[in-house]
């Protein structure tokens, strides 16, 4: 199995982030979990602290300053990979992401997968929840990019994810280009020009029940013209 770490970022998650952690550590109770936290003005990094006092598979990093989804993921990718783990988690902390599929991750990890994605858009997964805008919104845009970019991905813009830390410190190597969700297409762009080896498992997708979201029209607009720019650098991108 390896060593595994998950990393989940946080910004004002307050209602949600211990019991996402003491979910996560019931379907896996190997893995240690990671919170990157950007300086949440609602005590979410007080709350994770006073918990990794009492379980030791607990860390935060807390960011000085609020920078966006991709920069995160990316400042918590780095320390896990510095630390050695084998394989890395990446998911969100509203439970959109639900932890009862973890264990699936890791077991299609386990045998050979370099990247395994939690897809809405394959046979057996799905959205809840969601308003029809939404939903073709979603949809759309990761067709949309899974078809300029040539993917072969069902849900480019998917979040929740095992990554091989080996693949993974190749993909991330290179500053990245774009960010809000289009750093999830960016990474899956990465992933084709690395050669890893994708695995879409079925999930269904809630709407959050607490807190409120990050989603807007303008994060999905960053990312549906980022992908024009990625097209045109093509496996520049990479190059240091």
């Amino acid at each position: 199995m390896g060593k595994i770490a998950v990393c989940i970022p946080t910004y004002n998650e307050k209602e949600n982030i211990l019991a996402i952690i003491n979910a996560v550590h019931v379907e896996l109770p190997d893995a240690d979990v990671l919170i990157v936290d950007d300086s949440s003005p609602d005590g979410t990094a007080d709350l994770v602290k006073n918990h990794a006092k009492e379980n030791a598979f607990v860390s935060i990093k807390v960011r000085q300053k609020k920078e966006g989804l991709g920069a995160a993921y990316l400042d918590g990718f780095s320390t896990l990979i510095e630390k050695g783990y084998e394989k890395i988690i990446q998911m969100d902390a509203d439970f959109s992401h639900k932890p009862e599929y973890l264990p699936e991750m890791v077991k299609k990890s386990d045998e050979g997968y370099t990247v395994v994605v939690g897809s809405r858009y394959v046979k057996g997964g799905g959205t809840l929840n969601w308003s029809i805008d939404r939903r073709i919104i979603s949809r759309g845009g990761s067709f949309y990019a899974s078809t300029i970019l040539g993917l072969g991905v069902h849900d480019v813009t998917a979040g929740f994810k095992c990554w091989n830390a080996k693949l993974l410190e190749k993909v991330i190597s290179t500053p990245l280009v774009l960010s809000g969700f289009g750093f999830q297409i960016e990474m899956a762009f990465r992933t084709k020009i690395c050669g890893g080896r994708v695995f879409e498992l079925p999930i269904v997708f809630p709407d959050r029940t607490e807190g409120t979201s990050k989603m807007s029209g303008k994060i999905f607009k960053e990312a549906l013209f980022g992908v024009w720019k990625l097209r045109f650098m093509g496996r520049k991108i990479m190059e240091k």
